[in-house]
């Protein structure tokens, strides 16, 4: 049978035509293991919100409840069944696959589910029979968002979560700072926030094109916020990651604390998109800083892994300093370009001995990878193969495949058109192990990562447009069995009630044959790539946008 719409589509799916379907109302009734109670209670609520109806835990001691959590402890660690017959019974080795249950329940339920408050029309809430067998294939199905080029309030990351848990996923990983911003309250270094949460305008487009907004932009999360955050994310199954970026995409630290920075006076918050020639200057001053602000960072965040960044790294304001030259040959350094390395092994000790893992991007595997850390792999496989081939776990997130902030189609209909065209089927027949056969590594392939940047998405909306259903099409890559993928049967199941679920949630995403008219942004200049273009000009040895001596990349967007 096919799956009822469902995204992403279970791994086994049966219907029941024999077993009797379950009727949902105000009477019905949900129990749980004290170890899935957490799914029930989201469940709980979620079904309250949209019926209106008061969903008591089951009293003990009476007759079998309607819906029942039940534990499993054969089970894989996210997995779950799910069987419709008379009652609904799920079962599940722990909380994470009891949850997964319970958004398949929710799915079940049509989009109406997924509404804050019930509809004024009845509606008839009603479970088919069935018996549904699911697990995850990648335990590490994630979503990168840049809050740091725009920022977005904080009840906008809440619903972001909500829908990433509805498609599954199970990582946030949260960009806070860059350049162009600085997004977390850092009690230590107050002016962090004062100052580098701010900038006096923005690039409107492409930097290339020299226009900018003129309108201040800024915002940043009190430490309470994220605490709230990673609670709301904790309840949903998501792990937050949060990244502070070093020793480049840094400059709204260094303008709010100009000694971090190169001699010669302050900067201010960078107003351009791009890649930044200003970074941290490689001192012990500037690393003991950071060691401060990650302190802070690993006391709002449990996550296993916190990212220091460390792309793009231009060495030309170390080249030209006497001090970072001074300090690469006390290190024993052959250039100044090693103190890239330098600089993030020494947070990458300091986080160890905090007991966390470091996360990085796969630049910094030119300059070695320090012990244990996580390698996000975005410039092709090369980075994430090297990475694996030393024992080290990588996600992968190939620019030219899952960055959602590309355009969708080829031509000017696109909103500020930048980067690859990178359309609904391109990410639908992605495969992360693409590019990462051919051997067995001592490293691990834990899964793969959607990036949204947001030079050119200023608001929820924007993001919502270069999100779904994009993400949705990525989060059954992630999830579901691959030997199963048909692009025709998931677009049926698009049409066939998913955007009608995204709607529900009043997610903005782009209807599958083109942006309605207030979706687009006429006269914005963008900035078109072509792939296999940079690859033949990379074999080549043409430089692609502006150099910066770390491989394939452009100075794009």
């Amino acid at each position: 049978m096919t799956a009822p719409n469902l995204v992403p589509v279970p791994w086994s799916l049966q219907d029941n035509p024999l077993g009797a379907a379950v009727r949902l109302d105000g009477g019905t009734t949900l129990s749980s293991d004290p170890q899935l109670a957490p799914a029930r209670r989201w469940l709980a609520r979620a079904l309250g919100a949209a019926t209106g109806w008061d969903l008591p835990p089951h009293a003990a001691g009476t007759e079998a409840a309607d819906i029942a959590f039940v534990l499993d402890g054969s089970l894989a660690e996210e997995g779950y069944t799910l069987t419709v017959d008379a009652t609904v019974q799920v079962r599940a080795a722990g909380s994470a696959g009891a949850f997964y249950a319970a958004q398949t329940l929710l799915q079940l339920l049509g989009a109406g589910a997924f509404r804050q408050a019930p509809l004024a029309e009845k509606q008839a809430w009603l479970l088919p029979a069935l018996t549904i067998a699911d697990k995850p294939r990648f335990g590490y199905r994630g979503v990168m968002l840049d809050v740091a080029r725009h920022f977005l309030p904080k009840d906008d990351v809440l619903r972001f979560i909500e829908v990433a848990a509805m498609h599954k996923l199970n990582i946030l990983h949260l960009h806070l700072s860059d350049d162009q911003g600085w997004r977390m309250e850092i009690n230590r270094y107050p002016l962090l926030t004062e100052v580098g949460a701010w900038r006096r305008e923005s690039s409107l487009g492409a930097w290339r094109a020299g226009v900018y907004d003129g309108q201040p932009h800024g915002g940043f999360y009190t430490q309470d916020d994220l605490r709230e955050i990673v609670a709301f994310a904790a309840e949903r199954n998501i792990t937050v990651i949060p990244e502070i970026d070093v020793p480049g995409h840094s400059q709204a630290a260094i303008a709010a604390y100009p000694e971090l920075g190169p001699a010669g006076g302050p900067v201010e918050v960078w107003t351009r998109w791009g890649i930044n020639t200003t970074v941290l200057d490689p001192s012990d001053f500037a690393v003991d800083f950071y060691k401060n602000v990650l302190d802070e960072v690993m006391d709002i965040f449990p996550s296993p892994w916190i990212s220091v960044g460390g792309d793009e790294v231009p060495p030309g304001q170390w080249e030209a300093g006497t001090a970072a030259r001074d300090k690469a040959a006390a290190l024993g350094l052959d250039s100044v370009a090693g103190l890239h390395g330098w600089f993030i092994a020494q947070l990458a000790e300091h986080l160890q001995a905090a007991g966390r893992k470091t996360a990085v991007w796969d630049e910094v595997g030119e300059f070695g990878l320090p012990d244990g850390v996580l390698v996000h792999a975005w410039r092709g496989s090369q980075g994430g193969l090297d990475a694996l081939a030393g024992g080290h776990d990588v996600v992968v997130c190939p620019e030219h495949r899952l960055y959602l902030d590309h355009r969708q189609a080829d031509g000017d209909g696109e909103p500020v058109p930048v980067g690859f065209v990178t359309t609904l089927e391109d990410v639908y027949s992605y495969d992360p192990s693409e590019g990462m056969a051919g051997g067995e590594f001592p490293g691990r392939l834990l899964g793969a990562q959607a990036n949204i940047w947001t030079e050119h998405l200023p608001t929820a909306r924007r993001v919502d447009y270069a999100a779904y259903p994009r993400l949705s099409a990525l989060a059954e890559v992630f999830w579901s069995n691959p030997w199963r993928r048909d692009f025709s049967e998931f677009q049926g199941r698009l049409t066939g009630g998913h955007l009608d679920r995204l709607a529900a949630m009043g997610v903005e995403y782009r209807p599958l044959d083109g942006p309605l008219p207030w979706q687009q942004r006429p006269g914005i200049a963008g900035w078109k790539r072509d792939y296999e273009q940079e690859c033949r000009d990379a074999a080549a040895g043409i430089a692609v946008g502006e150099p910066t001596g770390t491989g394939l990349q452009a100075d794009a967007l």
